[in-house]
């Protein structure tokens, strides 16, 4: 996770050694780009969220530098914090992501965690649904999240699409019970497999392998990518997109965190195994308790979900967050921030 205000020399620190020697085969960011936050080089209080778009390509077209630099691959997240001040400018947000080299676009309604002195605007006012809509209306596409879930569906919110460059192209039809048949079966009987950062040749091995020990999934892997391809436009526009190094996938999220009003109460019942009979608190508890966000302890090794992470653990850490980021900027005796 990082803010993205750092330069392609800093990067090279990162990834290559004292040699000059690529590190990684490929590298992970997620970059936060939004307009609520202050101190950017360049764009120090930014006005809305266009500004920051030069900063956002910039940011991205290091690693497309670093790729032909030194051969080393990315994958690379957007994430913006959402608040009714610039819920108006996701749809906007997300058409110019999509033309940038980015794999994944995050959203995160904001809530009331942290330094209160923050909150003056109604987070309660920004859903889930209405950032999904606006992500689609930037799209220019339906981008249906209902055909894979993770977690809660009042928290979470996911979905892959197919880019030609052109059109996104959803990759499970969540109204098609043929897609739905294959990614049963297909998760049933590879659910388990995983190819981050594996070189090439064990990837293939692993395939071969799982194709071997269930040869029936052929047809049905075959069956789903001639649907994937024909809504897509069919064969000629994605092997053009192909050919034109245009074809990718993009992934679209949204985590709405919960209040920590909420979050500790519910929290403090969940360790002592009480329901709540309070409406709200009780809804509380059943998203903590299909959390898919959930970090592991550094002290008990116990799985804490990151809203009671955030909400009831990390109060030193935020105390000590309001001293070293003020909401008025430490000037020096040069009169810079």
């Amino acid at each position: 996770m990082t803010h993205g205000d750092f330069d392609y020399d800093y990067l090279m620190d990162v990834v290559l050694d004292h040699d000059g020697s690529p590190r990684f085969r490929k590298v992970s960011f997620a970059a936060h780009f939004d307009s609520l936050m202050r101190g950017r080089r360049g764009a120090v209080r930014p006005r809305n969220e266009a500004e920051l778009n030069p900063f956002r390509a910039r940011f991205a077209e290091m690693f497309v530098a670093l790729k032909h630099d030194h051969g080393i691959s990315s994958y690379l997240a957007h994430n913006m914090t959402v608040t009714p001040g610039n819920v108006g400018q996701v749809a906007e947000v997300t058409t110019a992501v999509l033309n940038m080299p980015y794999d994944m676009l995050s959203f995160q309604p904001a809530a009331y965690i942290g330094d209160d002195r923050r909150w003056s605007e109604d987070f309660e006012e920004i859903t889930i649904d209405a950032v999904w809509s606006r992500i689609e209306a930037g799209a220019g596409h339906r981008i249906p999240w209902q055909g894979t879930q993770f977690g809660d569906t009042r928290c979470n919110r996911t979905a892959v699409a197919l880019s030609t460059g052109t059109g996104l192209t959803a990759l499970l039809d969540p109204e098609d019970p043929r897609d739905l048949a294959a990614r049963d079966r297909l998760l049933k009987h590879h659910g388990g497999m995983y190819f981050g950062g594996t070189p090439a040749w064990i990837v293939g091995a692993r395939i071969l392998r799982a194709l071997l020990a269930h040869p029936a999934d052929l047809p049905v892997i075959a069956a789903f990518a001639r649907r994937l391809v024909h809504r897509a436009g069919g064969l000629r526009a994605v092997a053009s997109a192909a050919w034109r190094r245009r074809l990718s996938f993009k992934t679209f999220v949204v985590h709405n965190f919960m209040d920590a009003a909420d979050v500790t109460p519910a929290w403090a019942l969940m360790e002592q195994g009480v329901v709540s009979d309070d409406p709200k608190i009780r809804e509380t508890q059943e998203r903590l308790g299909a959390c898919m966000y959930a970090m592991s302890h550094p002290e008990t090794g116990k799985l804490i979900p990151a809203c009671v992470q955030h909400s009831t653990r990390d109060a030193a850490e935020n105390a000590g967050l309001r001293k070293m980021l003020p909401l008025r900027p430490v000037t020096t005796s040069a009169g810079k921030p």
